[in-house]
Parts: structure tokens; C-alpha cells; sequence
């Protein structure tokens, strides 16, 4: 009997849950959704990538991917476009999904998955520095500096696949 009743104070508190509409909102210590974007242009030896000097911490002053985290309600590829824009004034073509990073520790602010796409520039409008990034430029493939959280990695990755 005793399994009983709290089978039926269960149901109850489920039921109250969803009139409340609280039912899935509870917190999951889940990763967080971002996206990175390798923007390239040109063509056989003269390719150049599209990079963003963070204008914030973490890594304040480091040139990275341009990217961020997908906001609620958008899509993956919305969010890469978005980030691009936002980031560099660049409007760029989606060209391919090329990578996921979900190392625990890529970043420092937390657990953050990264969905990675290949994309190229629509036009020749030079990029600048918009939103948190302080600025953007073109890089050859041959002269990439340094870069933020495990980017390095991520292109050195592309380049093995033949995806840059």
C-alpha cells in the first residue's frame, strides 16, 4: 500500500508539473551549443581565412574563428551566419558541416560543444571588427597566428581531412 501512495503523490506532482507547464524546464548540467566558422577564400596557393581578434575574455586580444553560441529558437546555420555577420560585416554561403570540437575542457567557461562549418565570403567586402570582436582580418593559410581555445587544433584537423 505504501508503494502505492507514492506512485499516486508521483502522478499528482507530474500532473501539477505540467499544468504548470514546468515539465522539461528543470536544469540539466548540459554542455553548451556553439558554432565556429571557417571562412576561405581564393583559390589553389592563395587562400586566405577569415579570422577575429576577441575583443573579451576569455582570450582578449587572441585572433580566433569567428563564432558563438546558438541562441534559443535559432538554428545551427542560422547562428554561424549570424555570428560571421555580427563578428566581421562579412555575409558568407555555407559550403559544408566540417567538424564537431566537444573536448569537457575546450573552453574555459564551461563544458561547450562547437559545431564547425566551412563557408565562403558572398562579394569582396573587407571584414571589421563588429560586436565582441575587436577586429577581422584575412589571413594566408600559410601565416595564421596564434589563436584562441583550441582553434589550432580544429584547423590542423581540417587540413589532415582536406577540408582546407
Amino acid at each position: 500500500m505504501e508503494n502505492y501512495r507514492k506512485t499516486v503523490d508521483h502522478i499528482e506532482e507530474l500532473s501539477k508539473e505540467i499544468l504548470k507547464g514546468d515539465v522539461g524546464s528543470q536544469h540539466h548540467d548540459s554542455p553548451s551549443i556553439a558554432v565556429d566558422g571557417v571562412v576561405l577564400r581564393g583559390s589553389g596557393d592563395i587562400r586566405e581565412i577569415l579570422l577575429v581578434e576577441r575583443g573579451r575574455d576569455p582570450f582578449k586580444g587572441i585572433w580566433a574563428l569567428p563564432g558563438g553560441f546558438i541562441e534559443k529558437g535559432e538554428t545551427a546555420e542560422e547562428a554561424v551566419l549570424r555570428e560571421i555577420r555580427e563578428e566581421t560585416g562579412v555575409d558568407c554561403e555555407i559550403k559544408t558541416l566540417a567538424s564537431v570540437a566537444s573536448k569537457p575542457d575546450r573552453d574555459p567557461r564551461g563544458h561547450t560543444i562547437s559545431i564547425i562549418y566551412s563557408l565562403e565570403p558572398k562579394g569582396d567586402g573587407e571584414p571589421r571588427g563588429g560586436d565582441d570582436a575587436s577586429d577581422a582580418r584575412w589571413f594566408g593559410l600559410d601565416g595564421i597566428p596564434h589563436l584562441a581555445f583550441d582553434h589550432e587544433d580544429i584547423l590542423k584537423d581540417l587540413k589532415r581531412r582536406s577540408i582546407i
